[in-house]
């Protein structure tokens, strides 16, 4: 899994933090390892400029192999609440596409094997 953090200018200490997210989302993604083949973090402070509450915020962004890109967004005071409400999203919104797709997979089929429509009863 490929992890890329961005961060905009209101956010110091880029280095730390990329160590930091990187570790986080490698430890609580881990389950999802073998379908989420990239993760894009986006870290902004709003309006930097000025003190303002909930100003922090983090998009996260999980492109799975065969599946649409899943992104959730989470806006708090600081930097690490934000992220860590972001990547309790993901995992909540993986875990719900993950479970679709493998239902879907379990499902019998209505035909036999000679395409004729299977008897219901």
């Amino acid at each position: 899994m490929q992890i890329q953090l961005n961060t905009s200018n209101g956010i110091e200490n880029k280095e730390g933090l990329d160590r930091w997210a990187d570790t986080e989302l490698r430890q609580q993604l881990a389950r999802f390892a073998n379908d989420v083949t990239r993760v894009e973090v986006h870290l902004s402070d709003e309006n930097h400029a000025a003190a303002g509450e909930k100003d922090k915020r983090c998009l996260i962004e999980a492109r799975m192999a065969h599946l649409q890109p899943i992104a959730v967004t989470h806006h708090a005071d600081g930097v690490d609440e934000a992220f860590r409400g972001a990547a309790d999203k993901l995992k909540r919104a993986l875990d719900s596409a993950l479970g679709k797709q493998a239902k879907h997979r379990d499902r019998e089929s209505i035909r036999r094997d000679d395409g004729a429509l299977a008897d219901p009863d």
